[in-house]
């Protein structure tokens, strides 16, 4: 049998793209504007045709050209724009230049005409600009013939081993309904933060990190369960496994925190200024992203026995291992996020950690192309144009705050607006 063909835009180091060859999918195209994710990614996806590019200058003709797909026959478009844009309503959505990229993606869209898309993003997304983002590109996608669903998903029900919340956007112009995948373990608890997955799991059999930059560590292949077998080894070697010596205030610091207390819970003497400073920020619901900064916690000691915090640039920085008097590793966040530890990365520290922050997990990733693949394929089934938004879910939670209750007003009218015109009301 052939397998499915994908095309990755926006594909960072390639967490998605792992995912999806893993389901035997073949990614035959990726690009990305960053030039150390694009060397990341050409370092680990050696078959891919994979090129450092803004978006507004592919030309998509000539890629299926060059790629021998025509114009409807690609199987799937894999990655999503960064929510960047957080613009005036109405009829200037599109002029707007903060929604470039969404408009570029859209274009994209349209020229290749995948049979399936699916896009990820932050939860900032869905009460961005009171859900005029969301429901702007909602809105296209079903223009342009999709059946689209939107769900919030928690990355820790799937199996990683981390309290991940994104956004995801299926579609599918086949003419099909269907569901997202059934999460394997409902979180439950506390901001739904119980899970059978835990950080413990995720650092099963990794040797204890070396205190050199360079280093690369040797250690014994253990047999790892179905769940962890991303992780294996091929070579038995590790990098990007070290941390730098820590000593003076920031060991104390470190050593005065207790699995799941931040720098809130230390004597103001060792608080940090800048942790003083952000400690009385106050975030309105509904603040765009890229406003809101990181949460004013510092350091933090995770707990082993949870699934870890959402892994950001930051985590190298300010979380702190469950039992030992030290941050993270590259290759601690790399695990958290299901890479395996045979996956290279390429570029300096700072980078590295960015292109690992920033990349969906590839074992959710492996899950949804599994899906999609085996319940629903990749043949159309009826040659309706019109699109629809099939449903979504914002929230796990039975009260939503009033940005969120925007957002959902807003996707219930472009639900209700397409059964009135299916039923001839206007």
């Amino acid at each position: 049998m052939v397998n499915p063909k994908a095309i990755s835009l926006f594909c960072g180091a390639g967490g998605c793209s792992f995912g999806f060859k893993k389901a035997g999918y073949d990614v035959v195209y990726a690009s990305d504007i960053d030039s150390k994710a694009i060397e990341t990614y050409q370092t680990n996806f050696p078959n891919t045709f994979a090129e450092e590019r803004d978006i507004a200058t592919l030309d998509c003709s000539k890629l299926l050209n060059e790629l021998s797909i025509r114009k409807g026959e690609l199987d799937i478009l894999i990655g999503g724009p960064p929510c960047q844009g957080f613009s005036t309503a109405g009829t200037r959505f599109w002029d707007d230049p903060r929604n470039q990229l969404l408009k570029e993606y859209v274009r994209c869209l349209e020229e290749l005409q995948p049979k399936w898309f699916l896009m990820e993003n932050v939860e900032g997304l869905l009460t961005t600009k009171n859900g005029e983002y969301l429901f702007e590109a909602t809105k296209a996608f079903i223009e342009l013939g999709y059946n689209v669903r939107i769900d919030k998903i928690y990355a820790h029900e799937y199996g990683v081993p981390q309290r991940r919340k994104r956004v995801f956007i299926v579609g599918n112009r086949l003419g099909l309904d269907f569901e997202l995948p059934t999460p394997l373990n409902l979180a439950s608890g506390k901001i739904y933060k119980n899970s059978s997955v835990t950080l413990n799991d995720a650092f099963i059999n990794l040797p204890k990190p070396s205190m050199e930059v360079s280093s690369s560590l040797k250690y014994d292949l253990v047999e790892y369960s179905d769940l962890f077998k991303y992780f294996e080894s091929k070579q038995g070697q590790i990098s990007d496994h070290f941390h730098v010596p820590i000593n003076g205030i920031q060991l104390e610091r470190i050593k005065s925190l207790n699995p799941g207390n931040t720098m809130k819970d230390l004597p103001e003497h060792l608080q940090h200024e800048s942790y003083k400073k952000r400690a009385f920020r106050r975030v309105m619901d509904g603040t765009p992203s890229e406003k809101r900064g990181g949460a004013p916690s510092g350091l933090k000691r995770l707990f082993g026995n949870q699934p870890c915090l959402t892994i950001t640039s930051a985590a190298t920085r300010e979380f702190i291992h469950p039992f030992e008097d030290r941050t993270l590793t590259i290759r601690e966040c790399a695990r958290i996020q299901t890479f395996p530890d045979y996956f290279e990365f390429r570029g300096n520290q700072s980078q590295k950690i960015q292109q690992i922050g920033n990349a969906i997990p590839p074992l959710l990733a492996h899950v949804f192309a599994e899906h999609i693949k085996k319940r629903y394929g990749f043949e159309e089934i009826k040659n309706e144009d019109s699109g629809k938004l099939i449903g979504f879910s914002l929230s796990k939670a039975s009260a939503m705050s009033p940005a969120l209750q925007k957002t959902k007003r807003k996707l219930n009218q472009l639900k209700h607006t397409q059964l009135a015109e299916q039923l001839d009301l206007f």
